[in-house]
């Protein structure tokens, strides 16, 4: 058998990943000889997008540790799984009804969800194809997403991952770990809703100061002073108003 001239990584690196999926090598419990057990929850990714090169970064990091445990006898488990991305996910699915001039107050609640479904299904599959492509020994057979089991749930995405988020939340929030409180937020107002930093392009705009003055009563005045950072008085005039920037 002649070797090929070139050294066809793709086809190499598929055909042995495939090999190491189906010989069960990643799975939990896997090459075990020690009552020790380790496990690495991952950071599941958004299930509308794509990997990007901090993945890539943090994926390798785990692989590594989870694969140096297993080669030495640990009962080891590497959980996969994807985050629901609400906002994000449902972004793609109003930019593709409004290709057909639709928007998602033409739908039922329970008819713009199943979109939505339909979506995650859609694209479900390209962060685990990527995942896969890099290598990493995650055990597939246990793969989690954070919506599995909602009430709705299409065929094929039983579980129960929803009910088991809502309890950590609220866990974390009976143990004072997460809070609700008035804060300073990024508001859409397309979604209605918060949203990240990571989910806003920031942008400067030139604005314009206004001053408001306030008369004060009975004609009451004062002197207003305004000094330099030395201390130098550069302003001093009487005044029967307050300004308020």
């Amino acid at each position: 058998m002649a070797l090929d001239k070139n050294f066809d990584a793709a086809e190499a690196e598929a055909r042995l990943y495939a090999a190491w999926e189906e010989s069960g090598a990643f799975k939990a419990g896997a090459n075990a000889s020690r009552e020790e057990t380790f496990s690495v929850m991952i950071p599941p990714p958004n299930v509308t997008g794509s990997l990007h090169m901090g993945h890539a970064f943090n994926n390798t990091l785990q692989d590594i540790l989870v694969r140096w445990h297993r080669m030495r006898g640990f009962d080891t488990l590497w959980q996969p799984g994807q985050d629901h991305a609400g906002i994000a996910t449902q972004m793609v699915v109003e930019r593709e009804l409004a290709k057909d001039g639709k928007r998602r107050t033409d739908f039922t609640r329970d008819d713009f969800t199943a979109k939505v479904w339909e979506q995650k299904q859609k694209s479900g599959g390209t962060i685990i194809g990527q995942l896969k492509r890099l290598g990493t020994s995650l055990d597939w057979s246990r793969n989690a997403f954070t919506m599995s089991g909602a009430p709705g749930a299409p065929a094929g995405e039983e579980g129960n991952f929803h009910d088991a988020v809502i309890k950590v939340f609220v866990d974390m929030y009976n143990k004072g770990l997460i809070y609700r409180g008035k804060r300073l937020v990024n508001w859409d107002p397309h979604f209605e809703t918060a949203i990240s930093d990571l989910e806003v392009e920031s942008t400067e705009v030139d604005g314009h100061m206004w001053h408001f003055k306030y008369p004060l009563a009975d004609g009451a005045t004062y002197t207003y002073v305004e000094k330099d950072e030395d201390g130098n008085v550069t302003l001093s005039e009487e005044r029967d108003y307050i300004s308020i920037a």
